[in-house]
């Protein structure tokens, strides 16, 4: 009989786009665990070690299971085309078609890529009216990131579900390859171990191998994270930080900044979340790397040749907290730096190298603030980010060889709905909402020269919401004393309640969730995200496209496979 498609046997799966020359694991599983002779695999009616130039490895029930598995590691295509390959065992078959694509002679030197984690319409339009201004339905001006000539709709989902989460959303844009949740670099199979699943190459690892490119990655976000180590990770298990920390080091890309640094240290030292006493600060310092621990340090490390900057244990710190409200980890950590400092001291040390760079950028606590409901932090991010994109725009338009591309991974199911006013008469949180012509323009103070307003907590508030939540106490207001936490643990396990903390504030709105009760906090959507870009190559973008074009897109303008 005929395989089902669901199960998905052959990796890489149906549809999948490769980069000719780069490298990929081909694995195909055989259900009931057939011997050797029953198993067939072919490419275009060839033998697979004939077209991919490596022989295969026959592994009879794989892991323990009731499967046997076929691979080919490390394979590579060099010429373009559809690839059909087939499997069969006994009267069992499946079969997938691949596209390997070329890209031309090179249209640009460097790319950066900036990535909002869970930036969605909602952010861009608030951080668009608190940095720039409204008067009479007119803005002030334009976003860095709004004011680019190209722009396309991206659809994030993944091989396992319509809505995607950020290891397979940003893995999809730095290896061209869907996958799964949780999974960074690799196709889902059945392997016991999250190290062992079909891997794909990530671009850092192709620029590096292929063209001998500077790579930077630069974060706010522990640099473990699934964004920044979507750039060079194979796991199917995101939060292997301690395994993500050595691919790092594999790696190396020239610059490396963001926070998470208790993962490099070893075991026994204080702090350290290692199992062991690898010490991969000592590791990276002997191999060249200057480290910066903060702002100043990375200022005086702007001669360096590699760099590595981590600035808290956790993640940094948001520019709402840091720039004003002082809360969140500032105390411990008060000298961090901002995204742009990060940008200016990476473009420094990258573009020194005269075959060019790839730059991934991303504000990572947009998404971290919007899961917390706490959507004030999340929009100054968004600013920030924005300070950034403008950085990287004029490092560009200098030179005409640098593509610029700023996307979210996906979306969060937020609204701007009105406008809370509070001299409108009433109690309740809702009496304070105007809607339509009733929700008016908010009273944010002008913004200072980096486009923040220096007070949230003003009395006409933007309206935001949420549309997927635990159960909460909406306040309608800015949290001043310290980033939201909306739900806590209930009386049964794996159960959340609302936050009584908040149900006491004058006019608080108690929301029943409508999340499953073993959600603390709100969920990602399935919407389709905004992308806008400039430079050469950046043209290929326009109309709805999948995420996995991004990576393609990037490949094309660097010419990282030329028509032969």
């Amino acid at each position: 009989m005929t395989l089902p498609a669901q199960a998905q046997t052959i990796y890489p799966l149906n549809r999948a786009e490769i980069l000719a020359g780069a490298k990929f694991d081909l694995k195909v599983e055989f259900p009931g665990a057939p011997e050797q002779a029953a198993a067939k695999v072919t490419i275009n009616g060839q033998d697979p070690a004939a077209v991919l130039g490596k022989s295969a490895t026959f592994v009879p029930r794989e892991d323990g299971g009731d499967y046997s598995a076929y691979w080919i590691r490390d394979a590579n295509i060099t010429k373009p085309g559809k690839y059909t390959i087939e499997a069969s065992a006994g009267d069992r078959k499946a079969s997938v078609i691949w596209e390997v694509y070329d890209t031309g002679a090179p249209k640009a030197k460097n790319v950066i890529l900036f990535v909002g984690d869970g930036m969605s319409v909602a952010h861009r339009t608030a951080a668009r009216i608190l940095s720039k201004g409204m008067v009479e339905g007119r803005y002030g001006g334009e976003l860095a990131m709004d004011d680019m000539p190209h722009m396309a709709l991206v659809s994030t989902a993944g091989t396992d579900s319509i809505v995607t989460d950020s290891a397979n959303s940003a893995s999809s844009y730095t290896t061209g390859h869907k996958s799964c949740v949780n999974a960074l670099g690799v196709y889902c199979a059945r392997n016991k171990s999250t190290l062992d699943h079909p891997k794909v190459e990530t671009i850092s690892e192709i620029v590096k191998r292929m063209r001998g490119m500077s790579v930077g990655v630069v974060t706010n976000t522990e640099i473990e994270d699934a964004t920044p180590a979507s750039m060079v990770a194979h796991t199917r298990r995101r939060s292997d930080y301690n395994d993500i920390v050595k691919m790092f080091f594999d790696v190396q890309p020239d610059v490396m900044m963001g926070g998470g640094s208790p993962n490099f240290l070893p075991k026994s030292t204080a702090g350290s979340k290692r199992g062991d006493e690898d010490n991969y600060l000592s590791k990276f310092e002997a191999a060249g790397y200057k480290l910066a621990t903060t702002k100043t340090e990375l200022a005086a490390a702007s001669g360096a040749n590699k760099l590595l900057g981590l600035f808290n244990t956790g993640n940094v710190d948001g520019a709402l907290d840091r720039f004003f409200l002082k809360k969140g980890t500032v105390d411990k950590f008060p000298d961090q730096p901002d995204l742009t400092d990060q940008v200016r001291a990476s473009l420094d040390i990258l573009s020194r190298n005269d075959k060019g760079f790839v730059l991934m950028v991303e504000s990572g606590r947009i998404d971290k603030y919007s899961h917390s409901l706490d959507w004030e932090r999340a929009v100054y991010d968004t600013i920030m980010l924005d300070n950034a994109v403008k950085i990287a725009k004029d490092f560009a338009s200098a030179r005409n060889d640098t593509l610029v591309i700023v996307v979210p991974d996906h979306a969060h199911p937020v609204a701007i709905i009105g406008g809370y006013d509070d001299n409108r008469p009433g109690q309740l949180l809702r009496d304070k909402l105007g809607v339509y012509n009733a929700a008016g323009f908010p009273n944010y103070p002008a913004p200072n020269a980096d486009g923040y307003p220096d007070k949230v907590d003003v009395s006409r508030r933007i309206a935001f919401a949420f549309g997927a939540f635990p159960d909460y106490c909406d306040t309608g207001r800015p949290y001043l004393e310290g980033e939201n936490v909306p739900a806590v643990a209930g009386a049964s396990k794996e159960t959340f309640v609302a936050n009584e903390k908040y149900c006491t504030v004058p006019g608080a709105a108690r929301r029943t969730g409508n999340l499953p009760f073993d959600a603390a906090q709100g969920v990602h959507s399935g919407d389709d995200v905004i992308l806008t870009a400039m430079g050469p190559g950046a043209e290929q973008f326009r109309g709805r496209v999948d995420n996995i074009r991004v990576f393609r897109v990037m490949a094309t303008a660097l010419g990282l496979a030329p028509t032969q």
